[in-house]
């Protein structure tokens, strides 16, 4: 019971790093940005590839935000300066980074060598060999996921994260500050998936293994956990939006992998998803009726 309440946390700690990239696109820009299932395997991809060829494994995570980063400024020039539609835009980045992954590893697959040195092997030491060592990984996981956070939340009180909130809320007030919203929407892109490609790197060392369609699905967890965490702990007061976030990833994953241990055979995963994310659509849609129902009330 220990080692799955573990692996659920560790989980959704990295796909929650994710999630948030899903919070800027989808909550603040209003961009369905579907490039997200491309740029998380692109994470992987590049870490792989890096410490297989022996560098850095910490430095293989920032090549991967900087990476994804470059993706999705790719995904907002089309949008921006070829006036591509959103969603089309997010399709085509996602289609191309598909053989960029595969073009970066060599191979649709392939597993780390054993002796290959990763961001948790070089901190296992510091757990000892004791009980405590099965925490090793969930420790180092939320470091990350506390530093990506809370490097967010930093960004978004500047003057550049201010303008990148009016961009979705209200194009006009950052066309009146002088500024570009087409440029504001590319650096925004750019850090949501720069986020999804530094999960992927982070999962890439946490199962040492890569796959170029392991980020199938992608986008419709971050939604799920960007909902869950608006509807079900936006109430909190003292809670961030991105601690909403992260924590709605956990339910989510908290869910999936409840079901499994119940006996859902692993081939409905994907159905368990799809069904989770209608419920998650249906909860949200009847807080926003609840809440328009009691303003008209009042």
């Amino acid at each position: 019971m220990e080692g799955l309440i573990i692996g659920i946390l560790e989980q959704g700690l990295i796909y929650g790093i994710m999630a948030m990239g899903v919070y800027i696109t989808y909550t603040i820009l209003d961009f369905p940005d579907l490039s997200v299932d491309g740029t998380f395997p692109l994470g992987i991809a590049v870490c792989f590839v890096m410490i297989n060829n022996g560098l850095n494994p910490w430095l293989a995570l920032i090549a991967a935000f900087i990476a994804g980063s470059i993706a999705g400024m790719f995904t907002g020039i089309f949008n921006v300066k070829l006036k591509i539609r959103n969603l089309l835009c997010g399709i085509l980045t996602m289609t191309a980074l598909y053989s960029v992954n595969y073009g970066i590893v060599g191979k649709a697959s392939d597993f780390l060598s054993m002796d290959s040195v990763t961001i948790f092997s070089q901190t296992s030491f510091l757990f000892g060999n004791g009980h405590m060592a099965m925490y090793s990984k969930l420790a180092v996981i939320l470091v990350i996921a506390l530093i990506a956070k809370l490097a967010l939340d930093w960004y978004m009180r500047t003057k550049s994260g201010f303008l990148l909130r009016s961009v979705g809320d209200n194009e006009g007030l950052v066309i009146t500050l002088a500024k570009n919203p087409g440029t504001v929407k590319i650096i925004g892109l750019a850090i949501a998936n720069g986020l999804v490609s530094l999960a992927g790197a982070v999962y890439c060392q946490y199962g040492r293994a890569f796959n170029v369609g392991s980020g199938t699905g992608t986008v419709v967890m971050g939604l799920a956990a960007v909902i869950i965490g608006g509807t079900v702990f936006k109430k909190i007061k003292f809670l961030r939006v991105t601690t909403g976030v992260l924590l709605g990833m956990i339910v989510y994953k908290a869910c999936i992998s409840i079901a499994l241990a119940l006996g859902l055979p692993s081939q409905n995963t994907n159905l368990m998803i799809t069904v989770l994310f209608i419920l998650t659509l249906m909860l949200n849609e009847f807080v926003l009726e609840k809440k328009v129902g009691v303003n008209k009330n009042a």
